[in-house]
C-alpha cells in the first residue's frame, strides 16, 4: 500500500553561507541556494557508529526506515552517497530520498566517508602521486589503494549491505546506489567492481575522467556485470577535477561508457519536460538513462531521487543468474508524444523517435535591416530554417510544390491549409495572411521556412533552442546543452 509523501515546513536560513551548516542537524532549519533546497531533518533518520568493516576503524552511517516497513515482506534497499566535504545526514536532507521512501516503502542508508569527508575513490595509478598531493587550493584526494579489496570505503559499503540484510528483511535482488559529486565517483567505482551486488546505480554531478572509464585501446575498464544505470548532469557544471578535457567531452565519455557496458544500440526515447532533459536507452544487458538539467550547476535537484526511482530503479531487479531484469517501473517512461529536432548544418532531423533525412541541411538565416543605414545592416533575428517537406511530414500534411520548388502548399489534418513562396515573409494559412519570423528561402530546389515559427504558430508546439539545435514538443520544455550535443551526435 503506497504511503503518503509529506513535505514539512521548515525555518529558512537565507543568511547561511556555510557549505553544510551543522546547525541543520536535528533542527527544522532549511537552506535554499541555487536550486539546492534542503528538507527538514527527518525524525526517523537514525545515526549509527561502529567498526562494521572489522579493521579497527570506526565509521558513521545513517539509516532511514519508513513507518510502512513490514518485517514480513522483502524490502528494497537504497544507498545514497554524499559529495565531498559533506556527510551522510547532509546527503539525506539535500535529496528527496526519504520522501520517496515514505511513499514506496524502501529502506535507506546514508554512509559518511571515513576520512576528511572525502570518499576513497580510485584513479589512474600513474596519477596517484599528483592527486594525493595538496594543490594550490588545498584540495587533494585521500590516498587510495591499488587493490579495491583494500579500499576501506568500498569495504564499508559491503559491510553495511550485510548489516542491513541481518537487521531487516532486505530483497537482495533490489539493492541500489545513488551518489552526488564525489558520491557519484564512489558510485561509479562500486559499479565498476561490485555491480553484481546491485540492480541499479545512479549519480548526479561529478563526471569522471575518460581514463577512469576507458583503457588506452578504447575498451571499457568495467570489471563486474552490467547494471541499470542513470547519470544526471547539470548543464552549468564543470569538468572532472584534475582533468584537461572539456566538460562537454567528459559528459560524452561518461555516457558512452554505460552505452557500451549495457549494450545500448537502439535510438533513445527522449523526454524534455520543464528543465529536465531525459534520454532513455534500452540495452541488451541493462537499461541506461541520461538526464541533463537546464540552467543548473554542480549538485543535485531535490527531485532527482523521484526521477531515478520512478523511471529506473523501481523496474530493475538482479536475478539469481546475474542478469538484470527490467520490469514495469513505478512510472513508465513515456517520451514526448510529439518531438522534432533540427541541428544547424545537419542533413538529418529527429521526428517522433526516428531519424528523418532532410531534402537539404538545416541552416541559420538572418533577418536583416538595411534601409537607411547607408549600405550597412543590422541583424534583427537569426532563425533555423527547415525544408518545407520535413515540416509537412512533421505536421502529417500532404504537400504540393510548384514553380520548381519556389512555391508550396500544405493540406493539414482538420482542413487547415498553409501556402508559402520563396522570398516572402508572408504565409497564407486557411486563406488568412500571417507574417513569419523571416522570409522563405529556396536552396537547391527546396523551399525552407523558419522552423520555430512553423512549429509554434501552425502546429501549436513548444519550442526551445540550444547549441545550434532546435527541439519542438507537445509540452513545455527547455533544451539543455548536453541534450543538444546528444541530438547533434544522433543526427550526424
Amino acid at each position: 500500500m503506497p504511503g503518503k509523501m509529506v513535505i514539512l515546513p521548515g525555518e529558512p536560513n537565507d543568511q547561511n553561507r556555510d557549505y553544510l551548516p551543522e546547525a541543520i542537524k536535528g533542527s527544522k532549519m532549511v537552506v535554499n541556494e541555487n536550486g539546492n533546497n534542503s528538507q527538514v531533518y527527518p525524525e526517523r533518520l537514525q545515526e549509527f557508529h561502529g567498526d562494521v568493516v572489522g579493521d579497527g576503524l570506526e565509521d558513521t552511517w545513517y539509516e532511514y526506515v519508513p513507518a510502512s516497513y513490514d518485517p514480513a515482506k522483502k524490502t528494497p534497499l537504497v544507498f545514497s552517497m554524499h559529495g565531498g566535504l559533506m556527510t551522510g545526514w547532509g546527503q539525506c536532507i539535500y535529496t528527496g530520498w526519504t520522501l520517496v521512501a515514505d511513499r514506496e516503502g524502501f529502506i535507506l542508508v546514508f554512509p559518511s566517508a571515513h576520512a576528511r569527508r572525502f570518499w576513497q575513490v580510485e584513479c589512474e595509478p600513474e596519477r596517484k602521486e599528483e592527486l594525493t598531493t595538496p594543490n594550490a587550493s588545498g584540495f587533494w584526494m585521500n590516498p587510495f589503494p591499488d587493490d579495491i579489496r583494500e579500499n576501506h570505503d568500498a569495504n564499508l559499503v559491503l559491510a553495511l549491505i550485510q548489516r542491513m540484510k541481518d537487521r531487516y528483511h532486505i530483497d537482495e535482488s533490489r539493492i541500489y546506489m545513488q551518489g552526488m559529486s564525489m558520491g557519484n565517483a564512489m558510485t561509479a567505482m562500486m559499479a565498476k567492481h561490485y555491480a553484481h551486488l546491485f540492480a541499479g546505480m545512479a549519480g548526479s554531478g561529478g563526471t569522471s575522467r575518460k581514463a577512469q572509464f576507458f583503457h588506452p585501446d578504447g575498451t571499457v575498464t568495467h570489471r563486474s556485470l552490467p547494471v541499470a544505470a542513470w547519470q544526471t548532469r547539470l548543464e552549468l557544471d564543470g569538468p572532472p577535477p584534475f582533468s584537461d578535457e572539456s566538460f562537454e567531452d567528459a559528459v560524452v565519455h561518461n555516457r558512452r561508457y554505460w552505452l557500451t557496458v549495457n549494450g545500448c544500440e537502439e535510438l533513445p526515447r527522449i523526454k524534455i519536460v520543464g528543465e529536465k532533459n531525459l534520454a532513455y536507452y534500452r540495452g541488451r544487458q541493462a537499461d541506461y538513462v541520461f538526464c541533463d538539467v537546464k540552467n543548473r550547476d554542480h549538485g543535485q535537484t531535490l527531485d532527482d531521487a523521484e526521477f531515478v526511482w520512478d523511471y529506473l530503479f523501481s523496474g530493475a531487479k538482479r536475478l539469481p543468474d546475474g542478469r538484470i531484469e527490467m520490469t514495469e517501473p513505478a512510472e513508465p517512461f513515456t517520451p514526448n508524444a510529439f518531438s522534432a529536432a533540427l541541428a544547424d548544418k545537419h542533413a538529418n532531423a529527429w521526428l517522433n523517435g526516428e531519424i528523418e533525412p532532410l531534402a537539404g541541411p538545416a541552416f541559420y538565416w538572418q533577418k536583416l535591416k538595411y534601409h537607411g543605414l547607408n549600405g550597412g545592416e543590422i541583424v534583427r533575428g537569426r532563425y533555423l530554417m527547415a525544408p518545407v517537406s520535413f515540416l509537412a511530414k512533421a505536421a502529417g500534411a500532404s504537400l504540393n510544390e510548384w514553380d520548381q520548388g519556389a512555391s508550396a502548399e500544405m493540406a493539414l489534418p482538420g482542413g487547415v491549409t498553409a501556402q508559402f513562396a520563396r522570398g516572402s515573409i508572408g504565409a497564407v494559412v486557411s486563406n488568412h495572411l500571417f507574417a513569419m519570423d523571416c522570409e522563405a528561402v529556396e536552396r537547391d530546389g527546396a523551399l525552407y521556412l523558419p522552423a520555430a515559427w512553423f512549429f509554434r504558430m501552425v502546429l501549436g508546439r513548444q519550442v526551445s533552442e540550444c547549441g545550434g539545435v532546435l527541439y519542438a514538443a507537445d509540452c513545455y520544455g527547455e533544451l539543455s546543452m548536453h541534450m543538444a550535443r546528444l541530438l547533434r551526435d544522433l543526427l550526424a
